[in-house]
C-alpha cells in the first residue's frame, strides 16, 4: 500500500489544490452558474437556428447507394426531416487512409433510432465513387446508409466535413442548416465526456493548469505536427495517438482485417 503524503493536500505538478469536500462544492457550485448561463444560450441560438431561412433544392436529384441511383428525396425515408453528414473521400485510397476527422464523427451516429422516433432520418453522404464506397462502409461496420453525391451540385454534393439539416414538405425539399467546422463537435460524445475530465482532450491549445502535460503536443489542423490527439484520433497498433504512414483512425483497429498496416495514399486538404 502506498504511503500517505505527510501533507494531504499538497499540490501535485500540472494539477488544481487539493482542498476538503466542502471547500470543492462550493467551487464546483460557483460553475455551476456559468455552466447553467451557457445551457440557456445554448437554447436561444438553437431557437435562432430554428427560424434560420430555408433554400429549396432538386429533390429528385440522383445519389447513388447500396440499391443504385435513388432520388435524393429517398433518404427522407418518408420522414420530414433528414440530419447528413458529409464524409469527405480521398480516391484510390487504402481504408486507414480516409479522414479521421470524418471518421469520428460518423463512428459515433452508428444508430439514429433516437432521431427516427422524432422523425428524423440519417445518412451519410460522400464525395467518393460508389465502387470504393461499398467496401470501406463494409470494412467499418456501418449501419447507417452511405450515398455517393460524386458530381452533384451544392447543397447536397460538393464541400464535405460538416453536418447538414434538410427539411421536406410533400415532394419539396429544403436546406434548413449546414455546421463548419467545430460544429460538428455536437455528434461526437467523447468530446463532450473527454471536456469534463480533469486532463480534457490532451490537446495543446486548450487551457490548461500550468505544468499540464498534454498528449496533441502540435496545432491543430491539416497537416499534422506532432501527437495531435483529439481533432486527429490516429494510432498506432499499440494505441499511440500519431499520424503517419503506420496509423489509422482509433476504430479501425477493431475492424476485421485491420492489420497489416497498407501505405497511406496521397492526402488531400483536410478541413
Amino acid at each position: 500500500m502506498t504511503a500517505a503524503p505527510d501533507d494531504p493536500t499538497a499540490a501535485l505538478p500540472g494539477h488544481p489544490p487539493i482542498v476538503d469536500l466542502a471547500t470543492w462544492q462550493a467551487a464546483r457550485d460557483e460553475l455551476l452558474v456559468r455552466e447553467k448561463a451557457h445551457t440557456r444560450e445554448g437554447d436561444a441560438i438553437a431557437a435562432a437556428r430554428r427560424r434560420l431561412p430555408m433554400v429549396e433544392l432538386d429533390g429528385t436529384v440522383e445519389v447513388v447507394g447500396a440499391d443504385g441511383p435513388v432520388p435524393f428525396l429517398d433518404l427522407f425515408e418518408g420522414r420530414d426531416e433528414l440530419v447528413a453528414y458529409k464524409h469527405m473521400w480521398y480516391d484510390g485510397t487504402p481504408h486507414q487512409g480516409q479522414c479521421e476527422g470524418c471518421t469520428t464523427t460518423v463512428w459515433h451516429m452508428k444508430d439514429a433510432a433516437y432521431l427516427n422516433a422524432r422523425g428524423v432520418s440519417f445518412a451519410v453522404l460522400t464525395s467518393g465513387p460508389w465502387d470504393e464506397v461499398a467496401p470501406y462502409v463494409e470494412f467499418m461496420g456501418y449501419a447507417q446508409p452511405w450515398y455517393s453525391v460524386r458530381g452533384v451540385e451544392a447543397p447536397v454534393g460538393r464541400n464535405m466535413g460538416h453536418i447538414v439539416c434538410f427539411l421536406r414538405a410533400g415532394a419539396r425539399v429544403f436546406l434548413t442548416y449546414s455546421t463548419t467546422g467545430r460544429g460538428n463537435e455536437p455528434v461526437n460524445g467523447s468530446m463532450g465526456l473527454l471536456d469534463m475530465t480533469p486532463n480534457g482532450r490532451g490537446e495543446d491549445w486548450e487551457d490548461h493548469p500550468e505544468g499540464r502535460p498534454v498528449i496533441g503536443d502540435g496545432r491543430e489542423g491539416y497537416p499534422s505536427q506532432g501527437r495531435q490527439a483529439c481533432w486527429y484520433w490516429r494510432t498506432d497498433a499499440d494505441g499511440n495517438a500519431t499520424w503517419g504512414p503506420t496509423s489509422r483512425p482509433v476504430p479501425q483497429w477493431t475492424r476485421p482485417g485491420a492489420t497489416p498496416v497498407q501505405a497511406l495514399g496521397r492526402h488531400g486538404h483536410h478541413h
